[in-house]
């Protein structure tokens, strides 16, 4: 139930103020009076929700099962009802209670998602009233559930892509780690007042850094990731550090093709449901991930409201496939720029999946090499003075 903070007058005109929970801002006035007070102005408190956003999967889950009972003649209340009914995660159940008791407060379904702050994504609730408003609810929540299971297979695809890398390069940091700490130090008291090349005397010197001043170098490494957390929350940062990855050889082109497909199938949703065209911009450019195209976006918006053709704008954006502006131009000269939109999108889903299992199969091999060649220098290193010795040995 809704919380409102009000101010209100006594029948001796004195002020009041205080907090009070209510279905809606009547019956608010109507407690009020009750208790002898007559409401001045009242605002809803926005609770900050505890249990976290959802998921795409999680959203995809919630949406099949709730559209597909939609479409089948049941009730919304009597759908969260049978979803409750489920054993589900506590933070669900939480979140699917709360629902439920609003819808039968006589909220609309929107109103009940919204009321569960950060919770629902904005595209979501934007799209649930676009259906209560057509009277599609069913059509439109199970087009939110392909929305979302397909964003949820894109997103599992990247991470899978990235796990085998970031494994290695944590693989490769611990192996040098152990060979500076225990393994190297051994080796070094074969060397004593021998002559040695430059490699291994920078070898010998990081290692008696890690075993002699190990808590420096941990000092070293909290601060710096402090510094990089600090630094990635700063907004120009964030900007240019995501221009940077659409400009990275081989995965900026994936990225480029994964954000326009994203994009695209965002806006198709929209637009569809019936929502203005400079709405569907104002909610779609959100669920982009890249803040360098999206800074773009007020730009763009501008030109469409003063009257310029979609495509024309898009066209003028750094960050999307060209392939976008050219489908656009094709869905606005025929009419079916929503149909179009769901062409682009599907045909990049198709080739970024492509692409991603070519940077897969370039990664793989590629940090193999690195670790290979990291672990290969250091042991290097160490052998070149073991040759020298055993050469001048047997002189």
């Amino acid at each position: 139930m809704p919380v409102y903070k009000y101010v209100a007058k006594d029948m001796n005109g004195k002020t009041i103020s205080g907090t009070m929970k209510a279905e809606t801002d009547t019956s608010l006035v109507t407690e009020l009076s009750q208790k002898q007070l007559f409401l001045i102005s009242s605002t809803e408190v926005v609770i900050e929700s505890k249990t976290g956003k959802f998921t795409f999967k999680e959203l995809a889950r919630f949406s099949r099962e709730a559209g597909t009972m939609l479409a089948a003649g049941v009730t919304l209340s009597r759908v969260m009802e049978i979803i409750l009914s489920r054993n589900i995660e506590p933070k669900e159940k939480k979140i699917y209670t709360d629902i439920l008791q609003a819808l039968k407060g006589g909220s609309s379904f929107s109103d009940a998602l919204k009321a569960q702050t950060n919770v629902f994504p904005d595209l979501f609730i934007n799209m649930i009233m676009a259906g209560e408003a057509s009277g599609q609810l069913d059509k439109t929540i199970l087009k939110m559930a392909s929305y979302y299971e397909s964003e949820s297979r894109m997103r599992g695809k990247i991470k899978s892509a990235m796990t085998y890398p970031i494994f290695l390069l944590s693989l490769t940091v611990l192996v040098v780690i152990c060979l500076f700490a225990f393994v190297l130090p051994k080796f070094f008291t074969m060397f004593k007042g021998a002559a040695l090349p430059l490699p291994t005397r920078i070898v010998i010197a990081i290692s008696n850094f890690i075993t002699g001043y190990w808590y420096i170098l941990l000092v070293m490494v909290i601060l710096l990731v402090m510094l990089l957390k600090y630094m990635l929350r700063q907004y120009s940062v964030q900007i240019s550090l995501d221009k940077a990855l659409l400009n990275f050889p081989k995965i900026g082109r994936l990225f480029r093709i994964v954000y326009t497909a994203r994009f695209a199938r965002t806006l198709s949703a929209l637009y569809l449901s019936g929502l203005p065209l400079v709405n569907c911009l104002q909610v779609g450019y959100n669920t982009i991930g890249n803040k360098y195209i999206i800074s773009q976006f007020t730009d763009v918006i501008n030109q469409v409201k003063s009257g310029k053709n979609l495509s024309t704008a898009i066209a003028q954006l750094d960050g999307f496939d060209t392939i976008l502006s050219s489908y656009i131009i094709i869905g606005e000269e025929s009419g079916r720029l929503s149909e179009m939109l769901n062409s682009v999108a599907d045909s990049l889903d198709y080739e970024s999946e492509s692409a991603i299992q070519r940077l897969i199969s370039l990664l793989e091999p590629l940090m193999i090499v690195i670790m290979a060649l990291v672990v290969g220098s250091i042991m290097i290193s160490v052998m070149m003075p073991i040759f020298s010795l055993y050469q001048n040995m047997e002189a």
